[in-house]
């Protein structure tokens, strides 16, 4: 049986370095761990500590892995148990409410049918804002669930800062990776019987003309 596929992103927060320990922890609790970094994320910890610690390759760029025909994010993405955004800024939660794709973190995020867990970490009035609120509203409708946020100091020094719950972010990942990777959602099962249904349509069109 083949360990399950966590895949963590990390995004650029100082509590970056707490999911280098994270990462170990997913990595001795028997899961396959492939961690995508954000350019700002970089500027916090090295690729070459997540590769060390989770003994795959970092993808740092949707444009890293030129040997397969296959982009490798997007491998990883149809692979996946769980999507793990630890730590996520109020930017990258921004960009998956939205559908944006300008980094590996939310390309996979656009791909992939695994359940996707954030840890949110952010100044404390960048949580509160109603614009962070509302995207973590709409991600909650959509199935996306939340760790925490708990209280600590981040870069900015302020000690209302929210921080990314790391003490609960590996017994969660185990939790949420454990469901069937195609446990799809309603808008996705709709969606598949939509261009289903559209498929078995023209079939039968294309059998009518050549009758």
């Amino acid at each position: 049986m083949s360990a399950p596929v966590v895949i963590v992103g990390v995004t650029g927060s100082i509590a970056a370095y707490k999911a280098a320990d994270m990462v170990s922890k997913l990595v001795k609790r028997g899961f396959e761990v492939h961690v995508a970094m954000t350019q700002a994320a970089q500027e916090f910890v090295t690729p070459l500590t997540f590769q060390t610690l989770s003994r795959n390759p970092v993808i740092t760029s949707v444009f890293d892995d030129k040997r397969e025909w296959k982009p490798g994010h997007i491998d990883l993405a149809d692979r996946a148990n769980l999507l793990l955004v630890a730590p996520a800024t109020a930017n990258i939660i921004a960009e998956l409410a939205h559908g944006f794709a300008g980094n590996p973190i939310s390309e996979i995020a656009l791909a992939t049918l695994a359940p996707v867990l954030i840890a949110p970490a952010m100044n404390g009035k960048m949580w509160m804002h109603a614009a962070t609120q509302d995207n973590v509203k709409l991600l909650r409708t959509r199935g996306v669930e939340f760790i925490g946020p708990e209280e600590g100091i981040l870069a900015c020094g302020t000690k209302d800062s929210v921080v990314c719950g790391m003490s609960t972010t590996s017994s969660s990942a185990l939790r949420s990776s454990s469901r069937k990777k195609n446990s799809e959602n309603f808008s996705t099962r709709k969606f598949r019987a939509h261009h289903a249904r559209h498929d078995a349509e023209r079939k039968i069109r294309d059998a009518r003309e050549a009758a």
